[in-house]
């Protein structure tokens, strides 16, 4: 018998948008919801140390290293996104870490799915179903944003000015959100050729 464990996200069977935008499912990742004090040096280095990575203090602010990044949520929350194969370990420091402390660790790894949009009308395609403002001067890399997209909360931010952007929902919402984008970018797209066109 074979018992291997096939891993499956919520977009398993989506077949990717290819072309001038492209449109995919990014591969599942490790994600732990944080809650914490950030007036405590003791929490804000115990997080440097074990993961390499500053907390992000400032308001709708990331910070990234390689594969792991922290976004800022509130004042006292964050979500860290990093590495399927080292969720385990690095949740386990932090919980033996934080043993004593008021500190609120949880494995969200399975509760979203995280698409990637990118192409030269990507921020159109987003303003189609989202009232967040992603213009370059004001939505550059190293920042965030949770705002809404049609009927899905979604978690937003830039990786660069191409534009190329990451949306994060809810497993629930992933193949709502992941069907009104294909067709905004089909609308978008059209929309350029008619208007070269005359």
């Amino acid at each position: 018998m074979d018992n291997q464990i096939v891993l499956r996200t919520a977009l398993s069977d989506a077949k990717p948008v290819e072309g001038d935008h492209t449109l995919s499912e990014a591969p599942l990742n490790g994600k732990i919801n944080l809650r914490g004090n950030k007036d405590n040096p003791g929490f804000v280095q115990v997080i440097e140390n074990l993961l390499g990575l500053s907390l992000p203090l400032e308001t709708n602010t990331v910070s990234s290293s390689f594969e792991q990044l922290i976004f800022w949520l509130g004042p006292d929350e964050w979500l860290i996104h990093l590495p399927l194969n080292e969720l385990e370990k690095k949740i386990s420091a932090l919980h033996e870490t934080f043993a004593d402390q008021h500190v609120a660790l949880t494995d969200v790894s399975d509760y979203f799915s995280v698409l990637h949009l990118s192409g030269p009308q990507a921020r159109e395609v987003i303003a189609s179903a989202s009232p967040f403002d992603t213009r370059t001067h004001h939505f550059k890399p190293g920042l965030c944003a949770q705002t809404c997209f049609g009927h899905a909360s979604i978690l937003l931010w830039p990786l660069d000015d191409a534009p190329t952007f990451r949306l994060q929902m809810r497993w629930s919402y992933a193949q709502y959100v992941y069907d009104y984008l294909t067709q905004s970018i089909r609308n978008t797209e059209k929309l350029t050729k008619l208007n070269a066109s005359q």
